[in-house]
């Protein structure tokens, strides 16, 4: 029973440190000037840790909207609505990605989303506006870069997106990937986050 107890007691600790203490931190009114919609995809929420800390870091920061595929719409690509996440997509200047890399790609969610919001998007509907990838990998040195498996780095995966974002008119910022990600580094995922999103593209 005083087992339990403590386990229980580690477990909250755990809970608080992750996640409490980071957007506390935040929340000494930091924000951003540049108007940012945030798209969250995780595509088992249940196992997110790194995800759900880096949205708590986004959620932190004024100018900051975030919306989570899986929170509103479940897993259903059919559900999404294109007409409602085009007009967010109207009243914001930038868009972030944050997802875990899924089989060197976005999640299925995230894929659909892309494809009921942009659609048949003609060269540059979103000109002007700015797009940031996010992502976190399990996956080191031994899968990513020239010397890894697949010969390129994790951010060179996500080669379509630059290329969704180029042709809609977009400018496309440096990715900021974290390869093999560990909880144990995520309050300093969460700063390079929030430092990102805060500063404007240079």
């Amino acid at each position: 029973m005083i087992w339990l107890l403590q386990h229980r007691a580690a477990a909250l600790f755990l809970f608080a440190v992750i996640f409490l203490m980071p957007v506390s931190h935040a929340h000494s009114r930091e924000k951003t000037d540049i108007k940012t919609l945030v798209i969250v995809s995780h595509p088992y929420p249940e196992r997110s840790v790194l995800t759900k800390g880096l949205q708590a870091a986004a959620e932190s920061l004024e100018g900051v909207t975030v919306r989570n595929l899986e929170t509103l719409y479940g897993y259903d690509t059919r559900q999404i609505n294109g007409d409602a996440e085009r007009k967010m997509m109207r009243e914001h200047r930038r868009v972030v990605f944050i997802f875990p890399t899924h089989w060197f790609n976005i999640t299925p969610m995230m894929k659909a989303w892309l494809n009921e919001t942009w659609g048949s998007v003609g060269p540059g509907l979103w000109q002007g506006k700015e797009m940031f990838v996010v992502s976190t990998a399990a996956g080191g040195s031994s899968t990513y870069g020239t010397d890894g498996r697949i010969g390129v780095s994790l951010a060179d995966v996500f080669l379509p997106m630059k290329a969704s974002a180029l042709h809609a008119g977009m400018t496309w910022l440096p990715p900021l990937v974290f390869e093999s990600a560990s909880s144990d580094r995520l309050p300093s995922y969460q700063h390079q986050l929030i430092e990102r999103l805060k500063r404007p593209f240079q």
